[in-house]
C-alpha cells in the first residue's frame, strides 16, 4: 500500500509501548497494531487526532506516502504494481 504507517518512531521517539498507547487513545492493543503493522485498510480521523494528541505530533509525523514500483531510497523495490510504464516488460 503506498500508505506507510510511522507510529513506531513515535513510540519510540516518546519512550511508550503500544499498550500505554492504545490505552490512551482508546483502541484496543490489537487494532492498533493492524494500524501499525499496515494492514488498516482506512483510519477514523478522530483516531488519527487522538494519536496526534496523545504522541504530540501532526498526521504527517505518523503518515507518509510511497510510490508503488519505485524503488526506495535503500534500494528495495516497492511491493504492489509496476513502475509507470513498465508494464509487460
Amino acid at each position: 500500500m503506498p500508505i506507510s504507517v510511522d507510529i513506531d518512531v513515535m513510540l519510540a521517539r516518546r519512550k511508550m509501548s503500544v499498550g500505554e498507547l492504545a490505552d490512551r487513545v482508546g483502541i484496543t492493543p490489537a487494532n492498533l497494531a493492524v494500524l501499525k503493522n499496515g494492514r488498516a485498510k482506512a483510519v477514523r480521523f478522530a483516531t488519527l487526532a487522538a494519536l496526534c494528541e496523545v504522541l504530540e505530533c501532526q498526521p504527517g509525523d505518523l503518515l507518509h506516502w510511497e510510490a508503488e514500483g519505485v524503488p526506495r531510497a535503500d534500494g528495495v523495490p516497492q511491493v504492489g504494481r509496476e513502475a509507470p510504464g513498465t508494464a509487460g516488460r
